[in-house]
């Protein structure tokens, strides 16, 4: 996993990301327009450090952060048209990386190990 990481960064740095932006926009991608707290949760990100990263992101114009109707105190997040390309983008050179990486093994073990490292990643 380490060594997927460390091969993952000049990538995300090629796209302006950093690990954290690109897990954001990860977790947006796959739940839109979440308030910032089930955002912070959901990656394991102090929700006080989240505020200076999502301020980042939505100078970049990858977010936009609006209130929340339900609750005028929250602030719900959620992709720009630009942060879904930005992340497509980054996601298609990390996959094509993977493939490279992992192209000595046969595809049942790729995507075995796919899998762990998902579960590892994402304990539930």
């Amino acid at each position: 996993m380490r060594r997927l990481m460390d091969a993952e960064q000049p990538l995300l740095r090629a796209h302006g990301l950093s690990m954290w932006a690109y897990t954001v926009l990860t977790s947006l991608a796959e739940r839109p327009a979440t308030s910032q707290l089930v955002l912070a949760k959901a990656i394991g990100y102090d929700k006080t450090r989240l505020i200076a990263l999502l301020d980042e992101l939505e100078h970049d114009g990858l977010i936009v952060r609006e209130r929340d109707p339900a609750d005028r105190r929250a602030q719900t997040v959620r992709l720009t048209p630009a942060g879904e390309a930005r992340h497509a983008a980054a996601k298609a050179d990390i996959r094509k990386m993977e493939n490279e990486l992992l192209a000595g093994l046969p595809r049942d073990e790729q995507r075995t190990l796919r899998t762990l490292l998902t579960k590892l990643a994402h304990p539930e």
